[in-house]
């Protein structure tokens, strides 16, 4: 039987509003930097090149880092035979299957689409759950995969690496003259916007970059519930999902500062973000508080059972 989890119609939603609002803002910020001189050529330029890079090899990169290993069925028999069994449950092809040397328990799901897609699990989290706790939280990451999230997320994080490379490394070449930033008009637009050109990108940029953090741990967190609702779906047992959360923050306040660092610049893509913090850090955090997704599991809980 097919556990078709369905389109999200709050995370599509929210995804468009996130992905326009963004593409607002940075055209605009764009439009102040090409006003105040610098080469519209290279912005675009830059842009395209960042875009492709982000989109096919952020998720490898990432990978990387963390010293993910792409496992084969013989290897890791269990793990791979529960993948497989809820891809076929939820009808898309069979991802890959990674494993990350790690004592932090965690596990995460890459990949631009379904066909393209990758589950790691960390070596913590196949000691700490059981069979059925490490089924629900492989349904959680299946979900993100079959929602293409990590798409969203993926351009989300594009346009900020866009922001980032044009000030740090653009703009003060432009300002300075140098680097021949400027085409067509550009010298006299550049000349005439001096130094309060470069306060005004100053601002913008920040203002820019406080618009891009707060639209995408917003968005962040709201796929995270959308991820668990597809597991207690997919699955048909909330409370596994809720037991699973449950043990893992337990354990995470007593891994090694050391560690938790090493899986640190993957926290977007976690089950749970390789962090102890308190409720309220949970606006400027990527993922809803444990209190908070576990209120909700307990309504799906209920919600499944009636």
């Amino acid at each position: 039987m097919k556990h078709r989890i369905g389109t999200d119609r709050g995370l599509t939603l929210r995804m468009f509003l996130t992905m326009f609002l963004l593409a607002v803002v940075y055209l605009l910020f764009m439009g102040v930097l090409w006003r105040i001189g610098v080469s519209y050529s290279l912005i675009v330029v830059v842009a395209v090149v960042l875009l492709l890079i982000q989109y096919f090899y952020s998720d490898k990169l990432i990978l990387k880092t963390l010293g993910a290993r792409e496992v084969t069925a013989q290897e890791a028999p269990q793990l791979h035979d529960t993948v497989s069994r809820l891809a076929q449950l939820t009808d898309i092809p069979m991802p890959k299957v990674a494993v990350i040397q790690s004592r932090v328990p965690n596990a995460l799901a890459t990949g631009r689409d379904p066909k393209h897609a990758l589950v790691a699990v960390t070596t913590g989290i196949l000691g700490e759950l059981s069979p059925r706790e490490l089924e629900a939280v492989l349904a959680h990451e299946l979900s993100h995969v079959i929602h293409r999230d990590m798409r969203v997320m993926a351009m989300a994080g594009f346009f900020a690496t866009v922001a980032a490379f044009i000030v740090q490394n653009g703009m003060w070449l432009g300002m300075m003259g140098g680097g021949g930033l400027s085409y067509g008009g550009g010298r006299g637009r550049r000349d005439s916007a001096g130094g309060g050109g470069f306060l005004l990108v100053l601002v913008v940029a920040a203002v820019v970059w406080a618009i891009s953090f707060v639209l995408i741990r917003t968005l962040s967190r709201y796929r995270e519930y959308a991820a668990d609702r597809g597991s207690a779906i997919i699955t048909r047992e909330p409370s596994a999902l809720a037991s699973a959360l449950q043990k893992i923050s337990g354990r995470m306040s007593q891994i090694p500062s050391g560690d938790l660092r090493q899986m640190q610049s993957a926290n977007a893509l976690m089950f749970l973000p390789a962090v102890t913090r308190g409720s309220l850090a949970e606006l400027f955090s990527t993922h809803p508080s444990v209190e908070h997704r576990l209120a909700k599991l307990g309504e799906l809980e209920r919600e499944l059972a009636g």
